[in-house]
């Protein structure tokens, strides 16, 4: 078994808006990497989550993994047990309403499952060089997202006959 400490953010250029996450992975020998992705119209919690679930994808499930986020959305779900009430509750909150962003909460739950893993709340802006890392990464990344021209799509000829 491994140790793995991970560093997670997500930055939105509006709520929705062009979304960019970073997670930074650093393993017990202390070799880190970087991981970065975004989309081009998205909510900051969706980046949030996307940063924990791409991160965790690279972790093989044996090994241990303090995740450090400064997303109480994220921490909260695990850390006060929304989770499991949610999937009680049939994926609705504590209000009967369908739990926002169900499809990565799923994905994120699918890869805890049986996992060794420590969530962590760090202040964000707040001075860790890690947490500090991933907003500049995530926020370069909805940069980009937003700058990103338009897909071109090709005008197609139809025939009615």
């Amino acid at each position: 078994m491994k140790e793995f400490q991970i560093y997670t953010d997500g930055s939105c250029l509006g709520n929705p808006g062009a979304g960019g996450y970073a997670a930074i992975i650093i393993d017990e020998n202390g070799n880190i990497e970087e991981i970065v992705g975004g989309e081009p119209n998205t909510t900051n919690n969706r980046m949030e989550l996307m940063a924990a679930i791409v991160a965790l994808k690279k972790i093989s499930p044996d090994d241990f993994v303090e995740l450090f986020t400064d997303s109480s959305y994220l921490k909260n779900a695990f850390t006060q047990g929304w989770l499991v009430n949610w999937k009680r509750n049939g994926w609705k909150t504590a209000n009967k309403k369908s739990v926002l962003n169900i499809d990565l909460w799923k994905k994120l739950d699918a890869l805890i499952l049986n996992r060794n893993i420590k969530f962590n709340w760090v202040k964000g802006h707040a001075g860790n060089k890690f947490n500090e890392r991933c907003d500049k990464l995530a926020r370069t990344e909805a940069e980009r997202q937003k700058n990103k021209p338009a897909p071109i799509i090709k005008p197609v000829q139809l025939t009615l006959f």
